[in-house]
């Protein structure tokens, strides 16, 4: 069964972030559109379990799967422009392989043997690969798998090894290693595109025991025919075998620009495919259509924590830019840091925007000043969409401002407040999809999602204190949906008599998609477009 799945790896070379994650989904995109079944997988070398721990200026955001994985970043790509429904166990890090020898050889199941990178780290490895092909509840056609880091990688040394395994099981004709490297381009001095780094890199791989069979170019300029067939002699790949990835103006373009270099047709060729001629991505291509057709623009402020790296808000970005194309406007992101904002500078920090949005996040560090955003939206009628930690964060500022309860907070923040808004319910952190239950079929929230129960992913630990509930309701802050579970704890919530306001406990970017956008973001844009007129 396993020889029926085609396995296509893309490794980086030269340097990280060249984008392996979005040309790894486009490649999953077309191969898609074109009739296959297709998913994917991402090996990780650093040591950490997953990125749960970690702080968003390393790693991005947290991107959690349906079934309640904390992953990289680049999982987003993989469900948004891949198409993919990711599951936990197609993400793999070194950290999670080793974590789970070291406990089966503490519980003895080694039998006494000495344990090895070879064969029990990469025999564990090669198992979780194999199992994303066995558990497929449909025949795979192909797996795509993405390894993180850089060739050469002290740290992924293990990964490579395990992969030159599976080819040797597979046999080369199922295995297709692709090489992503840049051209350097020396703008200061000669201006010329430099091929040489490359090189190194798909010798760097060869030495590990991969030989690329294909290559993808990065470069911010065009590249001429003679480059690419420079390449194409340098690393013995046939010319129809190596292509550019140009930095476009949109990524969600590359799955059409990889389509007219005809990246399938080498993919095919390569694994002795038939290619269907009737075969095209039509579908995507009317997507793409509504982003090159939106002129408006809209300006959203986004007051967070993090801001300083807008990967650690990557889903929520894509998010509220798919909402806005669907309405056929552009999105300007107008990022504020929230720590120096108070009640003398806010409007000028936000002055002229149309909504404004808070993501999710922990901790006490500019809740102050993002509850002075909050504040702002609310009393001057100003679009406002609150995620997780913006959903409690408005309800807190509602407790101080309206209720009158100056030392309400979460306990996250303050254990010891006689408001406690938001409380550590049973020491759990909820993860994954989980139904919120509507209380009235004809509310605010059911109405936005045409629906009496909504499927969401969530990621926290603080619930809304049900004891408040008839307090927020009498001043006009009604909670809209709960939790399925016996706690019946707010999962929605939001203020009637306002343009939008509106807060999940939730977070509704990971499940927007090109396919659907989540309701709660294209409200807020359409309620944007109402304010702006």
């Amino acid at each position: 069964m396993l020889k029926d799945t085609k396995i296509i790896v893309i490794f980086g070379g030269v340097y990280s972030s060249l984008g392996k994650g979005i040309c790894a989904s486009s490649i999953c995109r077309i191969l898609r559109e074109i009739g296959n079944n297709v998913t994917m997988m991402k090996l990780e070398p650093y040591l950490n379990v997953d990125p749960g721990l970690m702080s968003p200026y390393q790693h991005g955001e947290v991107y959690v799967t349906y079934d309640g994985g904390e992953t990289d970043l680049d999982l987003g790509s993989y469900e948004r422009i891949g198409g993919c429904n990711i599951s936990k166990k197609q993400y793999l890090t070194s950290g999670f392989v080793y974590n789970e020898i070291i406990t089966q050889e503490r519980n003895g199941e080694y039998n006494g043997k000495t344990v090895q990178v070879v064969p029990h780290v990469t025999g564990k490895i090669k198992e979780k690969i194999f199992n994303v092909i066995s558990s497929s509840k449909e025949h795979l056609d192909f797996l795509i798998i993405e390894v993180g880091g850089t060739v050469g990688d002290l740290e992924s040394l293990a990964m490579v090894e395990s992969l030159c395994e599976i080819q040797k099981e597979v046999g080369k004709e199922n295995f297709l290693p692709i090489l992503l490297a840049p051209l350097i381009h020396l703008q200061g001095t000669s201006g010329e595109l430099k091929t040489k780094p490359a090189q190194h890199a798909y010798r760097e791989l060869y030495k590990l025991g991969i030989v690329a069979e294909m290559m993808i170019l990065r470069t911010d300029c065009d590249i001429t025919e003679d480059v690419l067939t420079k390449m194409s002699f340098h690393c013995h790949i046939p010319n129809d075998f190596v292509f550019s990835a140009k930095t476009l103006s949109n990524v969600y373009f590359l799955p059409e620009n990889f389509y007219e270099q005809k990246i399938h047709e080498s993919i095919y060729k390569y694994f002795k495919l038939k290619l269907s001629k009737t075969t095209n991505i039509n579908n995507w291509l009317k997507f793409t259509q509504t982003i090159k057709d939106s002129k408006k623009t809209i300006k959203i402020a986004f007051v967070g924590k993090y801001i300083e790296l807008h990967d650690s808000y990557a889903s929520v970005i894509e998010a509220i830019k798919l909402a806005g194309w669907e309405q056929k406007v552009n999105i300007e992101i107008l990022w504020v840091q929230s720590d120096p904002l108070n009640d003398k500078n806010i409007k000028t920090y936000l002055k002229d925007v149309d909504g404004i949005l808070v993501p999710g996040g922990f901790g006490g560090r500019g809740t102050d000043g993002i509850m002075v955003a909050i504040k702002y939206a609310r009393t001057n009628k100003i679009p406002y969409l609150g995620i997780c930690y913006g959903m409690q964060l408005a309800m807190i500022e509602f407790a101080r401002n309206v209720l009158g309860w100056k030392d309400a907070n979460t306990t996250e923040i303050d254990p010891s407040t006689t408001h406690p808004i938001f409380k550590y319910i049973d020491g759990r952190m909820r993860l994954g999809a989980q139904k919120c239950i509507m209380l009235d079929k004809n509310n605010f929230a059911a109405k936005l999602y045409n629906s009496d129960v909504v499927v969401q992913r969530h990621r926290h630990r603080w619930e809304f204190n049900n004891d408040y509930l008839s307090d927020f309701a009498k001043k006009g802050f009604f909670v809209y949906s709960v939790s399925e579970d016996s706690e019946k704890t707010a999962e929605m919530a939001g203020i009637k008599e306002h343009p939008f306001f509106f807060g999940g406990q939730f977070h509704p970017e990971f499940s927007s998609k090109p396919e659907k956008n989540d309701p709660a973001f294209v409200g807020l844009v359409k309620a944007c477009l109402k304010n702006k007129k």
